[in-house]
């Protein structure tokens, strides 16, 4: 799996301290215990070492002794000589979001979610009180979370009895679950609907009731689906636009091309879709594949030049 900004920023961050209980170790000792190439390792280094406080003036910065025999030496660490530690505000907020977590239907590692919400509780400082935690309740009936959590785990499909609060209504509807998700304290269902023939969410507080069923068929790719295989698109991302990679759900960074960019591969709901992500980012990238996608960017770039009667005066 290609590295994405948070993971290389969790490695950053722990970088320094561990370098600094390691004094005079070589680069190549230090990228094992990493899990990265010597390579790798001294691009972090040469990162660090142009980081630091607001004014980035040299004692400001992170002073990092390494590029003459191979050996590091951390001279000034700034801010990060120790491990960073969650606040208790930081550590009680971390902690109610992975206790609400657990409780969505349908999430794959519970165990692990629990055992991390326990590590987080353990590392709080001890005059902080987790008695003052609110209790985070879903409001999802019992027999609902089962069938959810059934259904995702066995692949089966979903008769749902749902309350739509936008219209007013109840409707039944078989759905294939794809995914469960939580935002804000409220769990919703991503799924391939058979009625409406295309992906719909549903808050899960909101099915009145639900029960296996048969899987529908799901196209792979719902928003065209007359194609038997995904879309996927290769776009070519500037080093501030990486972030494309971490935001968008199977997209990966298949490497750097010959101008320094991150290549991206990602998945497209839909080549129209996919126009409107290159296009958003204003210039920070730059469609290489398919050449539909290509072709797309230029067409609706050009249709938004005619709105300019005149674009170089």
């Amino acid at each position: 799996m290609s590295e994405t900004a948070g993971m290389r920023l969790a490695r950053l961050l722990a970088l320094v301290p561990w370098l600094i209980a390691h004094d005079g170790i070589t680069i190549e000792a230090a990228a094992e215990h990493f899990g990265v190439s010597p390579e790798e390792l001294e691009r972090d280094l040469w990162l660090l070492v142009v980081s630091g406080l607001p004014g980035h003036g040299p004692d400001q910065l992170v002073d990092i002794d390494f590029w003459d025999d191979g050996v590091i030496h951390v001279i000034d660490p700034q801010t990060l000589r120790r491990p960073l530690r969650l606040t208790p505000e930081e550590g009680l907020s971390l902690l109610v979001a992975l206790r609400a977590l657990a409780q969505v239907p349908g999430i794959v590692d519970r165990a692990g979610i629990l055992g991390a919400a326990a590590k987080v509780e353990a590392a709080l400082d001890p005059g902080v009180s987790v008695d003052v935690l609110p209790t985070v309740e879903l409001g999802v009936a019992a027999e609902v979370a089962d069938a959810v959590a059934s259904a995702i785990e066995s692949d089966s499909g979903l008769d749902l009895t749902y309350a739509s609060a936008s219209r007013g209504e109840v409707t039944h509807r078989t759905v294939a679950p794809l995914s469960v998700h939580l935002i804000d304290g409220v769990a919703y269902l991503e799924a391939w609907c058979s009625s409406s023939h295309g992906r719909r969410t549903f808050r899960i507080d909101r099915i009145l009731a639900a029960t296996t069923t048969t899987r529908p068929e799901v196209p792979v790719t719902p928003m065209s689906p007359e194609r038997t295989e995904p879309l996927i698109g290769r776009i070519a991302v500037e080093p501030a636009e990486r972030w494309v990679a971490d935001v968008f759900r199977g997209a990966t960074i298949e490497g750097t091309d010959a101008q320094g960019r991150a290549v991206v591969v990602l998945p497209l709901h839909s080549l129209d879709w996919g126009v409107t992500v290159i296009l958003s980012l204003a210039g920070g990238a730059v469609g290489l594949e398919p050449a539909a996608l290509v072709e797309g960017v230029a067409a609706r770039a050009a249709q938004g030049l005619q709105a300019y009667s005149d674009p170089l005066g």
